[in-house]
């Protein structure tokens, strides 16, 4: 894996509040999984970064090594790997990621 994206990845997650990699846009999801999360994050009103790993190859491969983790969609949130689209909506649901959103100062539209 190239250095280059690791470093670009890295960077991504350590200088946006929450970012979700994903299939197509927040405009735009181009799978089932990636507009579920979407949805919740906009749902939220939580601002969240997204980046396309449908455009770039080397992102799509990096990301799934950058965590060990095999799937797209990937959410981050203040640096830290929360997990794909089956967690985060376990997480909604249970109001457990409301409550890391609270715990980590990100700003929501939606109380905890």
């Amino acid at each position: 894996m190239s250095e280059d994206v690791q470093s670009w990845i890295k960077d991504q997650v350590t200088t946006n509040d929450v970012v979700l990699f994903m299939k197509g846009t927040k405009e735009f999801p181009q799978c089932g999984f990636s507009g579920r999360v979407s949805q919740i994050l906009n749902f939220l009103g939580v601002p969240y970064q997204d980046i396309n790993v449908l455009t770039d190859d080397g992102i799509r491969d990096g990301i799934k090594a950058y965590t060990n983790w095999p799937t797209i969609p990937q959410l981050y949130v203040k640096g830290e790997f929360i997990g794909g689209a089956d967690i985060v909506s376990e997480m909604f649901q249970s109001g457990e990621l409301q409550k890391v959103f609270a715990d980590k100062g990100v700003p929501t539209s939606k109380a905890a």
